[in-house]
C-alpha cells in the first residue's frame, strides 16, 4: 500500500528528540528568566537566549532546514515540519534552533542565488549564528502583494548602483548586520514585468540607510522598521541572483518560507486547542463541567476538525516539494488555510477561557495578536485565493478536470 500515515523512525526520533529539548531545556530557561511576570533586562535575556543555542548545537538541533555540508541537518520538508512543529511550542524555539524568520528565508536564499564571495561573506555567518538579516521589499505607497509595482530604485553609475527608496515593515532590520533588497532596475521592460527588479546585498549600517522608525503593531514595536534608503551607493559585485531576477529570487524565497509558517502555526493551534479542552475539563458553571455543554463541544469539535486538516494540508505540501513536484497551489491552499484556522482556534480558546482569556494571564492574548498577522504575511488571504482560482480554472482548460488544482490526490 502506498500511502502510509505512520512517521519513518527517523522522523519520529527527530520529533521526539526536538519535543524533549523544548520541554526539558529551553521551557525551565525562559520560566526561570520570566518568573513571576517578570521582564529580564535585556543583557540577561540575551546571554540565556545564546547558551541555549549553544547548547542546541552541542545537541545537533541546529539549521534543519539547511543541508549536512553546510553544517544542517539535511532535512526534507516533511521531517522539518516534524521539527518546525516542535520547535515553535515555545516562542523562542525557532530562534533558539536557528531556523527562524527572516533568517531561514535568507538562508535558503543565499545557498540557492549567491555566488562563492558572497556566500563565505553573508551566508556563512547566519549559519554559524554569528549574525543576523532581513529582506527588504515591502513599501507604504504600493500593495506589498504586487512586487512589480516597486518604486524603490537603482540607477547604474559607472561600477556602482545607486538607490534611492522606501521600505517598511522590514522585520529584524535593527538586529540585521545585512539586508536583501529588492529594487528595480529595469526601464525598458513591459508595464508589470517581473523581470523589471533586481536583488542587492546591502550592509548594514552603511551611509544611505536610514532606520526612520519601528512600526508599532497589534503586538507591539518589535522589530518591523521603517527605512528611507538616500542616494546609497553599492557596487556591482554585490547584486543577488543576476540583474532582473528580483522576483524570481523573492518568490523562490517565499514558497517554501510560507510552508515553514504554517508548520509554526500549527503548533500555535494545537496548544491553543489544548488550553481550550483543559479549561472546559476544569471550570464548572451551571450545573456542569464546560466540557459537558454542547456550546464547548462545538467549539472544541471545529477546532480539531480544522487543525486535523491543517496537518493533512501541510504534510502532503511538504511531501510534494520533497518529491520535486510542482507545490505551489498547495502551500497556497495550507497557507490560507492554517493562517485562519489558527485565528479561530485562538478565538474559540480565549472565549472558553472567558475574561481571563483576554487577560495576559494566559499566552493567549499574545498568540491571538501574533495570529491576526498570519493571514497577510507572505501573501495576503485573497492573493492566495486568487492564485488557487487561476489555476483551478487552468487545470480544467488543459485536462477538462480540476483534479490537478485539488492535491491530484488518488480520489
Amino acid at each position: 500500500m502506498a500511502i502510509d500515515f505512520t512517521l519513518a523512525p527517523e522522523h519520529d526520533e527527530i520529533r521526539t528528540r526536538v519535543r524533549t529539548f523544548v520541554r526539558e531545556t529551553i521551557a525551565p530557561a525562559m520560566a526561570a528568566l520570566e518568573e513571576g511576570g517578570k521582564t529580564p533586562p535585556r543583557e540577561e535575556y540575551l546571554r540565556v537566549i545564546f547558551d541555549l543555542r549553544g547548547k542546541a548545537q552541542a545537541e545537533g538541533l541546529w539549521l534543519p532546514h539547511m543541508p549536512e555540508e553546510w553544517g544542517g541537518m539535511g532535512l526534507g520538508h516533511v521531517a522539518l515540519a516534524m521539527f518546525q512543529s516542535e520547535a515553535a511550542k515555545t516562542r523562542i524555539g525557532p530562534w533558539v534552533f536557528n531556523c527562524a524568520a527572516p533568517d531561514e528565508g535568507n538562508m535558503h536564499t543565499l545557498l540557492h542565488w549567491a555566488n562563492d564571495e558572497q556566500k563565505e561573506k553573508y551566508l556563512k555567518p547566519l549559519l554559524k549564528g554569528v549574525k543576523s538579516s532581513c529582506f527588504a521589499m515591502t513599501e507604504p505607497e504600493v500593495a506589498g502583494s504586487d512586487p512589480t509595482l516597486i518604486r524603490t530604485r537603482a540607477v547604474k553609475d559607472g561600477d556602482e548602483w545607486v538607490i534611492n527608496g522606501h521600505k517598511w515593515f522590514i522585520s529584524g532590520a535593527r538586529r540585521a548586520s545585512f539586508a536583501i533588497l529588492i529594487a528595480r532596475t529595469e526601464d525598458d521592460v513591459p508595464e508589470g514585468s517581473r523581470g523589471a527588479n533586481t536583488a542587492f546585498l546591502i550592509d548594514i549600517p552603511q551611509e544611505g540607510w536610514n532606520d526612520v522608525r519601528e512600526v508599532e503593531t497589534m503586538h507591539g514595536s518589535t522589530g518591523h522598521s521603517e527605512i528611507v534608503i538616500t542616494d546609497l551607493r553599492v557596487p556591482d559585485g554585490q547584486i543577488l541572483g543576476g540583474r532582473g531576477n528580483g522576483h524570481r529570487l523573492g518568490q523562490y524565497r517565499l514558497g517554501p518560507a510560507r510552508l515553514a509558517h504554517c508548520m509554526r502555526w500549527i503548533s500555535q493551534a494545537e496548544t491553543a486547542l489544548d488550553m481550550m479542552v483543559d479549561r472546559s475539563l476544569n471550570r464548572y458553571s451551571h450545573g456542569s463541567l464546560l466540557a459537558e455543554k454542547q456550546g464547548i463541544q462545538w467549539m472544541i469539535a471545529d477546532s480539531a476538525m480544522e487543525l486535523y486538516q491543517c496537518k493533512l494540508m501541510v504534510l502532503h505540501a511538504a511531501y510534494k516539494i520533497d518529491r520535486g513536484e510542482d507545490f505551489r497551489t498547495e502551500v497556497s491552499m495550507a497557507k490560507h488555510f492554517v493562517a485562519n484556522s489558527l485565528n479561530r482556534i485562538i478565538d474559540r480558546a480565549i472565549q472558553v477561557h472567558g475574561a481571563l482569556g483576554y487577560s495576559t494571564d494566559t499566552p493567549l492574548v499574545g498568540m491571538f495578536q501574533h495570529a491576526r498577522w498570519a493571514r497577510f504575511a507572505d501573501g495576503a488571504d485573497e492573493i492566495h485565493q486568487m492564485r488557487i482560482a487561476e489555476r483551478t480554472i487552468q487545470a480544467y482548460r488543459d485536462t477538462g478536470t480540476t483534479r490537478d488544482a485539488t492535491g491530484g490526490l488518488p480520489l
